[in-house]
């Protein structure tokens, strides 16, 4: 199989990147902050990034010239991290603005489901590794 560093790009190094930031947000809110506003902030702007993130993904997707993405690669390296992603956000300013006892939810649910898609794709990936190596190996 030709060598090409476009399935690290799209799929390998986004899977680091949501273990990655669930590992932040968990420590940002964790840590003992005498104001509510800055930890919401902060939690706001990683959310963001990850919406803006995965849309840069979105677009590498489309543009892969060696596997063509099918259903079940959109669903769980695009669509749900950006529902991940958009929920963190969300829950954030909502944090930050209002109700941080409820919004709190939000963003668990988003770190969780960032996890689950991090270990999930992490087990896509080294599946598909060794399938492709296997049957490379057979020829």
């Amino acid at each position: 199989m030709p060598r090409n560093t476009d399935g690290i790009s799209t799929f390998s190094t986004p899977t680091v990147m949501h273990f990655a930031a669930a590992l932040l947000i968990s420590a940002v809110l964790v840590a003992p902050w005498q104001r509510l506003l800055y930890p919401g902030v902060t939690v706001a702007l990683i959310g963001l990034y990850g919406l803006v993130y995965i849309l840069r993904i979105a677009s590498r997707t489309k543009r892969l010239q060696l596997y063509t993405a099918d259903l079940e690669d959109w669903v769980w390296y695009i669509i749900a991290p950006f529902v991940a992603y958009g929920a963190i956000f969300a829950g954030a300013v909502v944090f930050t603005i209002a109700l941080p006892d409820k919004a709190d939810f939000a963003i668990a649910g988003g770190v969780v489901l960032l996890l689950f898609i991090g270990i999930r794709n992490a087990w896509d990936v080294v599946t598909f590794l060794a399938v492709t190596s296997r049957s490379s190996n057979d020829t």
